[in-house]
């Protein structure tokens, strides 16, 4: 496969991306020091898994909640996490002249009405694992706009991590580029220069259930909330 051929699926799968994006890691690095890798969404938490798996580390979801646009229920204005960061999309933000008090009212009634529910739900209402003085790295299972990332460093970095890197399977280029300013380093198979949608670049390509996540989180819990 080749990462200039657009009109190509990349991968087969799940399982054949996560492949290839462990293989771009600095994986003696990451085993060598104390690392956490977070699922920064529901899809990210498989690759979450895979990575941890590869390097021995420890492994968390972090909730966060889009904010949309009041005239369009499908564009993502802003994000806000489960620990209350908020970063928002200024460029859209001021395309549709709306206030930045609309934004963080709204980001507050998400969190108490969706993102407390997606703790409870797959951790019981239990913290975040202690990131401080670790290697971090968030992953998710591709990135357009750079939203969900960037309020998840945002969320790391206010619990203290030393490194933070970013993997995933799929990104835009120019994304890319932006997120690279912010982190540790990126890493990344395929950097794609004209971003469709993440089934284009997948033969097969099946949302994650719920069942599927929790027992991935789950299973991290004792090792997690017992030190």
């Amino acid at each position: 496969m080749h990462a200039d051929l657009d009109h190509n699926a990349y991968f087969s799968d799940r399982n054949e991306a996560a492949t290839a994006l462990i293989e771009t890691l600095p994986l003696d690095l990451l085993r060598e020091n104390a690392t956490v890798v977070i699922g920064v969404s529901e899809g990210g938490v498989y690759f979450a898994d895979r990575i941890a798996k590869a390097v021995n580390a420890q492994m968390d979801i972090l909730l966060t909640e889009p904010i949309l646009a009041p005239n369009n229920s499908e564009v993502p204005i802003a994000m806000i996490s489960e620990t209350e960061e908020v970063v928002m999309h200024k460029a859209l933000i001021d395309a549709f002249d709306i206030n930045e008090d609309f934004v963080y009212n709204e980001a507050q009634r998400k969190y108490e009405e969706e993102v407390l529910g997606y703790v409870y739900r797959y951790r019981k209402g239990k913290d975040l694992v202690s990131l401080k003085g670790k290697y971090v790295i968030l992953a998710d299972e591709c990135i357009e706009t750079g939203l969900t990332m960037m309020v998840a460093l945002k969320s790391v970095i206010a619990r203290e991590a030393k490194n933070i890197f970013i993997a995933t399977p799929v990104l835009d280029r120019s994304v890319y580029e932006n997120l690279l300013s912010v982190c540790d380093g990126v890493f990344c198979p395929h950097k794609i220069e004209h971003y469709i949608s993440i089934e284009y670049y997948y033969q097969t390509f099946k949302p994650v259930t719920f069942e599927e996540i929790l027992d991935i989180v789950e299973s991290y819990e004792k090792h997690i909330y017992t030190e």
